[in-house]
């Protein structure tokens, strides 16, 4: 197969091509793989970023990706590279951003433990290179021993986007298609529909006996005009999230746009909630919020009990030290402490009096049956305290106190959930500027695109370019808003995070032209395009032989969106 070209376009020197082509192999892999610069100008301040707002199924843009780590506890990805063993390269390259709690996925990889890895795709459309960002992490995470899970979020399709059960099944076989030929083991892993998954099915109504519309109200803006069936789907998307969870407890990372972090912040608390026993740390019979538990921690800490009459370290005498505490007493607890929760932990401590002030962990009764909660307190070794909702252990440590509640939940009807970890991707800018729509062709390159069509988008992409090749060559390129160079950093490059590197050293620094730079990134999206079409043929016979419906009997209204 042969491609169209434009000589006037295309036309690049021979010692450009020697300079784009080939690779320096003067850069070590460990210098390359902390400096590809980031591919969508995430090093500099974008105006208008004060406000951001995530909405699963609203705009797929964020204005500045460093308020995600301020307004919704996002953690940086970069503060936990080393920790992950054989990184893929979008997490080399900062595509991956960040993280909610993926170091238990991390420590399950380096000591091979068991870890599974799930996402899902909602039909709407063609399946793009935006959505070969997931395609990849879940691969990747398979290949690293991770029990792999892909999901066609269908019910949400039809309830949320108002998409036929035709088109449905349409998109859903193109998205496992694409899946397949990308390098998903489908052997190995497990794909599904959400609509013919009643053991999925089953979970989400157990999880919709913990949420409420209050909630949804306020995570997701749903009112009155909200359909049930769109509420519905929520709790389905909840249950796929724990559903690689059902046969055993595991650590799961979700890989996601940030734009899906409210699905996955309402998970983990509704994984929470589904626990039969919740584990604390107390220093008393009572309880004490966080802010208060840390500061009578640093009492325990510093106050020494041969202080006082019988040797004993007693409520009473912690209430005591805090109503004398000068700021310069308390400063040197070491925590940060503010006068109202002094004032409210003295209170508490007065209260209690003369009970001794010891550290224990607490199993805190949250759904747990009576023969549960029965069974705990027998499995309990060692000095322990029964109350009428928890029970305080003095011989256990808070991770044994986890491990053992687990335990007896599982024994006794429980799930045993461990909060799902998710990690977050740089959203990909549109060909045309702007965000990357499936409902603009030219904005995005279909995973279906013939070769040829792809090609020609990536010839007639915007680029960051300067007005003129003299002041490219002065001034040179604005690579961290070129569309273009996002395709080298996010596809092109495959591995090889020295080659990324380069492009963008020399688009900025004036050596790489956009004519040429173009023509090189059209000729490898063909060169994939074409590869990837060859694959998904060979897959077809795979998805064929798996047990999974793609010729829906389902019927009901929906438009042809």
């Amino acid at each position: 197969m042969t491609r169209d070209t434009d000589p006037e376009t295309s036309a690049q020197s021979d010692d450009e091509r020697a300079r784009t082509d080939g690779v320096s192999d003067e850069q070590s892999e460990s210098e390359a793989r902390r400096e590809v610069p980031l591919p969508d100008g995430g090093e500099t301040e974008t105006a208008g970023a004060d406000d951001v707002a995530l909405d699963p199924w609203g705009s797929s843009t964020v204005s500045d990706y460093r308020k995600l780590f301020e307004e919704f506890g996002i953690e940086e990805f970069d503060e936990l590279l080393d920790e992950v063993p054989n990184p893929h390269y979008l997490m080399r390259r900062g595509v991956i951003f960040g993280h909610r709690d993926y170091r238990p996925v991390a420590e399950a990889m380096r000591e091979g433990d068991e870890f599974a890895v799930l996402s899902g795709f909602m039909p709407t459309g063609d399946p793009h290179i935006g959505h070969k960002l997931v395609f990849d992490e879940i691969i990747w995470h398979q290949k690293q021993g991770g029990d792999a899970y892909g999901l066609i979020a269908d019910l949400e399709a039809h309830s949320a986007r108002g998409l036929s059960w035709g088109k449905i099944d349409e998109h859903a076989r193109d998205y496992l298609l694409s899946l397949i030929a990308l390098g998903f083991d489908a052997e190995d892993g497990e794909l599904y529909r959400q609509s013919d998954n009643r053991v999925l099915q089953d979970l989400a109504f157990e999880l919709g006996s913990k949420a409420n519309f209050s909630e949804f109200e306020a995570i997701y803006g749903f009112g009155g005009e909200t359909s049930v069936s769109h509420m519905q789907s929520v709790v389905t998307q909840m249950a796929d999230i724990l559903y690689p969870q059902l046969d055993e407890p595991k650590p799961t990372v979700i890989p996601v746009g940030p734009d899906q972090d409210p699905h996955v912040r309402l998970a983990r608390d509704l994984a929470s909630r589904m626990r039969f026993f919740g584990v604390t740390e107390a220093y008393a019979s009572f309880e004490l919020d966080d802010r208060e538990k840390t500061l009578v921690a640093a009492c325990y800490d510093t106050l020494d009990p041969t202080d006082f009459d019988d040797h004993d370290l007693r409520c009473v005498h912690v209430a005591e030290f805090l109503d004398e505490a000068t700021p310069e007493k308390l400063d040197a607890l070491g925590v940060v402490v503010d006068s109202e929760t002094v004032n409210s932990a003295k209170a508490k401590l007065d209260e209690a009096g003369m009970e001794p002030l010891r550290p224990r962990v607490r199993f805190l009764d949250r759904n747990a049956t009576e023969e549960a909660f029965e069974a705990l307190i027998e499995a309990v070794d060692g000095e322990k305290r029964v109350f009428e909702e928890h029970v305080d252990a003095f011989e256990l440590s808070a991770e044994e106190a986890e491990e053992l509640a687990r335990q007896v939940e599982m024994e006794n009807g429980g799930y045993g959930f461990l909060p799902p970890s998710s990690i977050y991707h740089r959203f990909m800018t549109g060909l045309t500027g702007g965000k990357m729509s499936s409902s603009i062709p030219a904005s995005h390159i279909s995973l279906l695109d013939d070769p040829q069509d792809g090609y020609d988008k990536v010839r007639s992409a915007t680029t960051g370019g300067r007005e003129t090749a003299d002041l490219q060559r002065e001034l040179g390129g604005e690579a961290d808003k070129c569309p273009v160079y996002e395709l080298y950093a996010y596809l092109l490059s495959g591995d090889d995070d020295e080659f990324a590197k380069r492009v963008y050293d020399e688009c900025v620094g004036g050596e790489r032209l956009c004519g040429g730079c173009k023509e090189q990134a059209a000729e490898l999206m063909y060169e994939f395009l074409e590869d990837h079409q060859e694959k998904r043929e060979e897959a077809e016979e795979l998805l064929d032989a798996l047990d999974i419906d793609l010729d829906s009997k389902r019927r009901g209204s929906g438009g042809e969106h």
